[in-house]
């Protein structure tokens, strides 16, 4: 097995499951994190799980969060409509602080296994209203990260890699397909039912099913 680690954040989606495949190409060893945080697409949580056995990661971690406490996105709170038409500025999809939360755990399980690149699968070309999938912060992040760790301040640093960020979602999905990725395992709608089923109306569904008729690839989503 490769001494070199990485973890990386896995949702059980496309674009995570995309950036296993592209650590694993690299040499990395992968040990993948996610996160029962009170999301209402929860069948996304055994989509990571299949998504990891598939692609053989040397061990995939569940962590329990209660972002539901906070609320105030769509998807931790059911009295929000998740939104099937586009919108301007941030959407209601956009969970506070997550990315920044996620990333801080991912962090700290990095530097206890001696990891030094946490991989996460933001996008910043085809779905830029996120503040957190920007490319500003994910340099801010790592910098933090260099100051706020054992390993940083002792000069054995963090990289934190995003290399979906200027990629489109046609050249994602064929860049999986290329790597042996199965996406009939991945979860992407924002409100699957408990089965997995993708709704094929919100921003996620559309922005996914495009991106297979733009790569001309059969799209694998199982539909409500």
């Amino acid at each position: 097995m490769s001494t070199k680690k990485a973890v990386i954040l896995l949702s059980g989606g496309l674009d995570s499951a995309t950036v296993i495949a592209m650590a694993r190409a690299e040499g990395y060893a992968c040990y993948t994190m996610s996160f029962d945080y009170g999301q209402r697409h929860r069948s996304e949580l055994a989509a990571a799980a299949r998504v990891a056995q598939q692609l053989d990661v040397v061990e995939h971690k569940v962590i329990g969060l209660d972002l539901n406490g906070i609320g105030g996105s769509a998807l931790t709170d059911t009295a929000i409509d998740v939104p099937e038409v586009g919108g301007e500025g941030i959407p209601v999809t956009y969970v506070p602080a997550r990315n920044t939360v996620f990333l801080s755990l991912a962090l700290g399980w990095a530097e206890v296994l001696g990891a030094r690149d946490i991989f996460i699968g933001v996008n910043a070309v085809d779905y830029s209203g996120y503040p957190d999938c920007r490319p500003a912060f994910i340099e801010a992040f790592e910098r933090m990260a260099n100051l706020a760790t054992k390993a940083g301040v002792e000069g054995d640093g963090f990289r934190i890699q995003a290399p979906l960020q200027h990629m489109s979602k046609a050249d994602i999905v064929l860049t999986g397909t290329r790597l042996g990725v199965d996406y009939g395992l991945t979860v992407s709608c924002y409100q699957a039912d408990e089965d997995g089923r993708a709704c094929a109306r919100c921003d996620s569904c559309r922005l996914r099913a495009a991106g297979f008729v733009a790569a001309g690839l059969a799209d694998p989503t199982r539909y409500a």
